[in-house]
């Protein structure tokens, strides 16, 4: 097809860090060598050279393990765990004859943990290995020679292939673009899955390449490109193209990367340069950080701690027994005939007591093994995940409008969910909703637009000013308008195009060109209803490109190198067509803080339309252009105190000559290969941004989120702190505070800031040393002194503010601790302009320094510093691309369901937990006593005092599934009363339920049950005639009610324990002594050569008996006795948070507001952030001015 070629005004000349030119400028010796060695023979891969440097397929593995290292890697990782070390040390002991029981009883059980632990692990890597085949087994069109194109299977993909991939498809590897379906060569690509963002992405081929548009036009191509080495950067690539016997240099602007997708572009073709691995995704695809919960970590410490219990019992029991083997042989004669010592080599001679003491150790670190709970990180595991389900199928947590639910990307940090002290918060995107409304104006110093902000109405609730609420309202009945997204805009001077009426009409109608002209969206046309929409790089530029829609300035159509609008022309009062050249577009990034486009228009003008932030915008005023600035300045800070975002709009126009000047230093620059490419960009820029004339400011709104105020005040309410850390001025950060409920009337701010006369006169004066010291001297006094006010007074609560200038000097070493007990003391703290960076190094200071758990919240790539450094990371999936999410550890759609996630999810998580892990130390205690003390009994003979299989199976089969049941459904309140009392939160920020003391009481519970089931059991058999024959009981009796009894006390321990009964806890529990019964009946059934003691025990030796059902209703109840009796006296005298409001709910006062309220003020952690603190601040105030009054009164 034929295609017409602009040779005058190309697109590369668009985008700053397009490649446009076909020479080098400057030297790049650096390719070909260290770092710079990779060689793609295009359309030749098969040839000699190509196959001698043998680079990898495009084959894509994510998989942890493969057929080969899967059982030893995955063994590897389950013995790295001390306590599965210590089972296997024991296991193979076993094979020895100093084993007390056999070696199958303990293997199994050790298979089956280590196994299903495996299982889970292997379950996973298979997911992703069917991830792995959907993503190779995409299909791509691949040049075979003679002219024609076929399907191939990505996988197939070698270096220096040539494909062509059609629109919205995903590149199969990264490929420099050699040329598109548009003439110069240009294409869109959308890269979420690389950086999260959402915005189209504009790349173009050289310009040498760029007329190969046909299939056909590859049939004679051939091309060698030499460029960097794989690695992980996604925004940088230096390479070159011999094509024709020429060389061209390749950057960025060429490199298409796997996995990013082809927007608004019919196809494009492409050269593969980097293939599987080498791929720039695949080089960034690290691990995730990995995180433990601080109960885990401390549940290690309860495992050593019972190992070394384990070895001290161990010893003693040895050196008891080797001191009873010595002492055994008197007068020639054996005491302890019945151990038949002259049967044993060692181990009962009583001339080898030493020897016989160590071999007893051995032989008694493994009968103890039972104090070890094996199969407790399995059950964790399996607990852990199973939460995680529930958290993800949370309906309250669904979001419809964006179709998200919450999201739990790991397990591992379930419980930490219900101890968070801390809260950092981003601000934009995430209490806010990153949706921008262009809300109002100042056009030549002239205010325009009567809308009201959120902030606005904040403020006059606190002033006690109803006026507009009640303007808003008569406005929402008399304008019944339908809603634009990203317009909320209303004057009557300005809308319906009566601006042209305005004393500075040209200004507006500059004002507002700029705005549809000076900025890189794309229209998308709706074929069916012809409306126009939108895809801009971010929320604030759609806002303003629909506000110039809809005030007359309607931009429509972009091609490669004009953009045309249609605007009322003030003359003729009807709307016109204007097309505009683009002559360069000068990209904003965050060091630049603006963006500019040169235009001509159809009369030959040369243009230049700029809009930034005030901070750089206003120095680059010409003298003559400052006749607004006073005006324009004062209502900015208006819209700040508002809490509206603001932009500076500015233009001049350019001569011929000039223009000419800078071009050719603009593209010299961007035709540059060098590490300081960017800065001479920058330099060729900024060259031309200056005399500027100012036309006014722009003013967007960024609205809460739905249910921020609400959410924050039952987070304050649970005794969490908040801080919010953004980029936002101080004015908008604090205005949103106060709408938020963040900040109410009557706290006190501490605001350090570094806006001093005496540091603003020294960056006059550019000493930067002097500016250093003094800046970092000033931090420090203000700090101290925020200090002194805080230690002054008890009664009141403070708010700290604090910029990013001062915030940098409070960081550092001699600063940062000073800094953070400052704002520990405070309610809250709100933290300005702060760069991601700050936002990661203060997240790390709370987390270092205050040693509890913090957690981080944020929706955009600057937020991902901070969320990967706090104990929690919960990424927002808004506005700002999926960045955010893919490094959090759990996702969520809305701010506020952060209080669901917490008080209700992370309280339940953080008891069921807690509750399961010291429940696993009391029933392994309970047991492995019985077994100690029956050894002490048989003078540390070591015998044990049940079965191989009673032993262990206790772990795996009879009390496993209930403490599952725990951990899953357990509930001590529901998740209204959750909600309803935050206060109840407070049990794991002060971590109640696992402290020392709490756990400690568990074992000490299981130690006191263990030794009376043990005594009461052989007090109560001990001179029994057991059997109608007068038989005495031997040790198989003795065993199994002994074990009888340790079922039913662990078990209706359990059932004590448990405050939410369900079904399937039903089941577990009781189904759990049942089934102790069945496979007692079972066992004992078969041969006794495998059954051993136990051959009919129960058929013949309990069942028939009366007294063994009466031992063990007698031994379970007084065992439980004293539990019932504690959990009594201190459920109703000394009751913690959920006991109380269990006592509420059953005494019918659940909805009674007096008792609610005697309950919340129970809470152990004042109130001083969000709504409730407001109102009772409030009445205090009201209840003092009574007070006073009526003291006063003589």
């Amino acid at each position: 097809m034929a295609r017409g070629r602009r040779r005058k005004l190309h697109f590369s000349k668009l985008y700053s860090f397009a490649c446009g030119g076909s020479k080098f400028e400057v030297d790049h010796s650096q390719i070909g060598g260290p770092g710079f060695s990779r060689v793609a023979f295009a359309n030749a891969p098969d040839c000699s050279e190509a196959g001698n440097l043998n680079y990898g397929s495009n084959y894509v593995s994510t998989t942890k393990y493969t057929l080969a290292t899967f059982f030893p890697k995955s063994l590897f990782e389950q013995f790295r765990r001390v306590a599965n070390l210590y089972f296997l040390f024991t296991a193979c002991l076993c094979f020895t004859s100093l084993a007390p029981y056999s070696v199958v009883s303990i293997i199994i059980p050790l298979i089956v943990v280590i196994g299903a632990t495996m299982l889970k692990e292997a379950l996973e890597d298979w997911r992703r290995y069917r991830q792995d085949i959907k993503v190779n087994n995409r299909k791509v069109e691949l040049y075979h020679g003679s002219s024609t194109f076929g399907f191939t299977e990505w996988k197939n993909l070698r270096v220096g292939d040539i494909v062509k991939v059609e629109k919205d498809n995903f590149f199969p590897a990264d490929l420099v673009m050699l040329s598109s379906s548009y003439d110069d060569g240009i294409c869109y690509v959308e890269t979420m899955n690389l950086d999260g963002e959402t915005n189209l992405k504009l790349k173009q081929s050289l310009e040498v390449t760029s007329g190969l548009q046909a299939d056909s036009s590859f049939q004679n191509f051939k091309s060698i490109i030499k460029c960097e080495d794989p690695n992980a950067s996604l925004y940088t690539f230096v390479g070159t193209m011999e094509y024709e016997g020429q060389e061209y240099p390749l950057s960025r602007q060429q490199l298409l990367l796997k996995d990013s997708k082809l927007r608004n572009t019919d196809c494009i073709y492409g050269v593969v340069v980097f293939t599987g691995h080498d791929t720039k995704v695949m080089q960034n695809s690290t691990n995730p950080t990995s995180k433990r919960s601080k109960i885990e970590m401390k549940m290690d410490k309860l495992i050593y701690l019972l190992l070394f219990s384990l070895v001290v019992v161990s010893s003693i029991g040895s050196v008891v027994f080797g001191i009873i083997v010595s002492d055994d042989l008197q007068d020639g004669k054996v005491k302890r005939w019945y151990l038949r010592p002259d049967d044993s080599l060692i181990y009962y001679d009583p001339k080898r007591a030493a020897v016989a003491a160590i071999l007893h150790f051995l032989t008694a670190i493994m009968l103890y093994s039972y104090f070890i709970p094996i199969s407790l990180y399995v059950s964790i595991e399996i607990v852990k995940v199973l939460q995680s389900i529930f958290i993800n199928q949370d309906i309250q947590m669904y979001h419809e409008e964006s179709n998200k639910p919450a999201r739990a990307r790991t397990s591992n940090l379930n419980e930490e969910l219900g101890q968070v002290a801390t809260i950092l918060s981003d601000k934009t995107g995430t209490l806010t909703c990153n949706s921008m409304e262009f809300i109002k104006c100042s056009i030549a110093g002239i205010a325009y637009g009567h809308g009201f902000t959120e902030v606005e109405r904040a403020i006059a609730r606190r002033k006690g000013s109803l006026l507009i609420e009640n303007e808003q309202s008569k406005e929402n009945h008399e304008q019944a308008k339908p809603a634009i997204k990203g317009y909320n805009f209303d004057d009557a001077r300005i809308i319906n195009g009566n601006w042209v009426y305005e004393p500075y009409s040209d200004i507006i109608q500059m004002f507002f060109r700029l705005l549809a002209i000076c900025h890189t969206a794309i229209p998308e046309v709706d074929e069916e209803t012809g409306k126009i929409s939108y895809e801009a790089e971010s929320p604030d530029e759609a806002a303003f490109v629909i506000a110039a829609r809809e005030l007359g300035f309607k931009f429509y159509q972009r091609t490669q190198t004009s953009i045309s609008i249609h605007e009322l022309d003030p003359v003729s009062q009807k709307h016109v067509e204007k097309s505009y050249k683009l002559l360069n577009v000068l990209e904003f990034n965050s060091s630049r803080k603006r963006m500019s486009v040169v235009v001509q228009d159809d009369e030959g003008k040369l243009l230049l339309l700029s809009k930034g932030a005030d901070s750089v915008m206003f120095e680059r005023l010409v003298k003559s252009g400052r006749g607004f600035e006073n005006k324009t300045k004062e209502q900015m800070h208006e819209y700040a105190d508002a809490g509206l975002r603001t932009l500076v709009l500015a233009y001049r126009r350019l001569d011929e000559e000039e223009y000419k000047s800078f071009n050719k230093r603009f593209m010299a620059a961007k035709n540059s290969v060098t590490t300081d490419r960017d800065e001479k960009i920058e330099e060729a820029a900024d060259s031309i941004e200056r005399n500027l004339i100012l036309l006014g400011a722009t003013a967007v709104e960024d609205k809460l989120q739905n249910g921020v105020p609400e959410c924050i005040d039952k987070l304050a309410q649970a005794g969490i702190k908040i801080w919010v850390l953004t980029g936002d001025k101080m004015e908008t950060a604090i205005n949103i505070g106060f709408a938020c409920s963040l900040l109410r009337q009557g706290m006190k701010q501490i605001i350090i800031t570094l806006d001093g006369p005496e540091i603003i006169q020294l960056e006059k004066d550019g000493n930067k040393e002097a500016i250093a010291k003094v800046s970092r001297d000033s931090v420090l006094y203000q700090i101290n002194e925020g200090k002194k006010l805080l230690s002054s007074s008890n009664t009141e609560s403070f708010a700290l503010v604090i910029d990013g200038r001062s915030l940098a000097y409070a960081l550092e070493d001699d600063a940062k601790n000073l800094f953070l007990q400052l704002a520990v003391g405070c309610a809250s703290v709100i933290c300005c302009r702060s760069s991601p960076k700050q936002k990661a190094l203060v997240t790390r200071l709370v987390k270092a320094g205050s040693g509890k758990v913090t957690l981080a919240i944020g929706d955009g790539a600057n937020d991902v510093g901070m969320l990967q450094e706090a104990d929690i990371g919960v990424g927002i999936s808004g506005a700002e691309g999926m960045q955010a999410v893919m490094a959090s550890d759990i996702a969520i759609s809305q701010f506020r369901f952060l209080e669901r996630l917490l008080l209700v999810h992370g309280h339940w998580c953080y008891r069921r937990i807690s509750l399961m892990i010291c429940y696993f130390f009391y029933k392994n205690l309970t047991f492995g006593l019985t077994l100690f003390l029956y050894e002490a009994y048989s003078s540390f003979s070591g015998q044990p005092a049940y079965d191989d299989w009673f032993m262990s199976l206790y772990n795996v089969i009879f009390t496993s599934l209930p403490v599952i049941a725990l951990g899953v459904f357990d509930q001590d309140v529901s998740a209204r009363f959750c909600l309803k009392f935050p206060m109840l939160y407070q049990e794991g920020v002060q971590n109640l339920l696992f402290s020392w003391l709490q756990i400690l009481s568990w074992m000490f519970n299981g130690v006191c049950n263990g030794v009376m089931i043990f005594f009461f059991c052989k007090t109560a058999l001990q001179h029994w005639a057991f059997r109608k024959g007068g038989e005495a009981v031997g040790l198989e009796v003795l065993g199994a009610i002994m074990y009888t009894c340790v079922i039913w006390v662990v078990n209706c321990q359990m059932a004590l324990s448990i405050s939410y009964f369900t079904l399937i806890q039903h089941m577990f529990i009781w189904g759990g002594i049942v089934l102790w019964y069945l496979f007692l009946l079972a066992y004992g059934a078969i041969t006794s050569t495998l059954s051993t003691s136990a051959f009919m025990v129960f058929v013949e030796g309990l069942a028939p008996t009366p007294s063994y059902w009466i031992i063990t209703l007698f031994v379970v109840v007084v065992t439980l006795l004293p539990y019932f009796i504690y959990l009594a006296i201190q459920m109703r005298f000394f009751p913690m948070h959920h006991n109380m409001i269990q006592w509420m709910r059953f005494d019918g006062h659940a909805d009674d507001p007096e008792y609610c309220q005697v309950v919340r003020q129970r809470s152990v952690t004042p109130t001083t952030v969000g709504v409730s603190a407001r109102v009772d601040a409030t009445v205090s105030q009201l209840a003092r001015k009574v007070h006073d009054a009526v003291h006063s009164q003589p």
